[in-house]
């Protein structure tokens, strides 16, 4: 494999860790049934969670079960892919991968709310998706065993955050995903999410913004975003500085344009947030309002 590929294999495999590798172990309820082989999968003794688990059909178990195999799937080999592939050898699930797989779908099969399956199934496919985005486009390729395409795990993503109405985890792992798979319209519609659950975070709010001014491609809606985030935090002078520098730039392409009078509209908005003189966006100020000036002949 060439070493670009492989470095890109491996930052794809860290994106999203495993859900019992995240968080610290619960402690065990009382009379839970399957504390156990849940402290088994916490404590990594995979092998002696599946024999204690065995053939139980419970949702729960099944997806402990998952667990138990994902994990077993972190120290499995990498499959060597058959001769003449195209198709990278990291982008194919594991033996172990897919055992986890079949438990994950079985759990969610008998119990259709299990938000942590379907966040499983989601995490457990998103490092391959990315693998055969950077391989082969978002698709899925004929003949493959699972389904590991950017649909797939975005309707993953979409089912755990369907079934945790007020969760935040499963909706930041969808930006996350969807920010390296190049989904804008899957951003933003997760942001958009994630601000109607946090809608009092100033700081959701500018992370918005931020992405609405870059990838996003909406820059009034930008406005919009950090605006709100300056009624919870009005003493933020970045986000300030972000706002002038918006208006900032609509001001230069209307002066390209000629447009004078909404571009002094533009300018005497970006002066109300470039307050500090010192800034870039301060001397960038000047210096339109300076061309400004000669062209009105004042």
């Amino acid at each position: 494999m060439r070493p670009g590929r492989l470095a890109y294999a491996a930052g794809a495999l860290l994106l999203l860790a495993a859900p019992g590798c995240r968080r610290g172990a619960p402690a065990p309820e009382e009379g839970d049934p399957l504390a156990e082989p849940r402290s088994l999968v916490e404590e990594r003794r995979f092998d002696d969670a599946i024999a204690r688990l065995g053939e139980d059909s419970d949702a729960e178990a099944l997806y402990l079960l998952g667990r138990a195999w994902a994990g077993k799937a972190e120290s499995a080999p990498v499959p060597t892919p058959a001769s003449g592939s195209a198709v990278p050898a990291e982008s194919a699930l594991k033996p172990e991968e897919e055992q986890a797989l079949a438990f994950y779908e079985r759990a969610t099969a008998a119990r259709p709310d299990h938000a942590a399956a379907h966040l499983a199934i989601a995490q457990l496919l998103a490092a391959h998706a990315l693998v055969g985005v950077a391989a082969r486009g978002t698709g899925a390729r004929a003949g493959e065993r699972v389904d590991t395409s950017v649909d797939r795990v975005l309707r993953s993503f979409g089912d755990a955050i369907q079934a945790d109405p007020v969760g935040t985890v499963a909706v930041e792992d969808l930006i996350r995903f969807a920010t390296a798979a190049g989904r804008v319209s899957a951003v933003d519609g997760g942001f958009q999410e994630l601000v109607r659950r946090r809608r009092e975070d100033p700081d959701v709010l500018v992370r918005y913004g931020d992405f609405l001014a870059g990838a996003g491609g909406n820059a009034e809606g930008a406005l919009a975003r950090y605006a709100q985030a300056l009624m919870w935090r009005p003493d933020d002078t970045a986000t300030r500085l972000k706002m002038a520098e918006i208006h900032l730039a609509a001001a230069s392409a209307l002066l390209a344009k000629l447009q004078y009078a909404t571009a002094e509209a533009r300018l005497r908005d970006a002066r109300r947030f470039a307050t500090d003189p010192a800034s870039p966006q301060g001397a960038r100020l000047r210096e339109l309002e300076g061309r400004i000036r000669d062209i009105r002949g004042r």
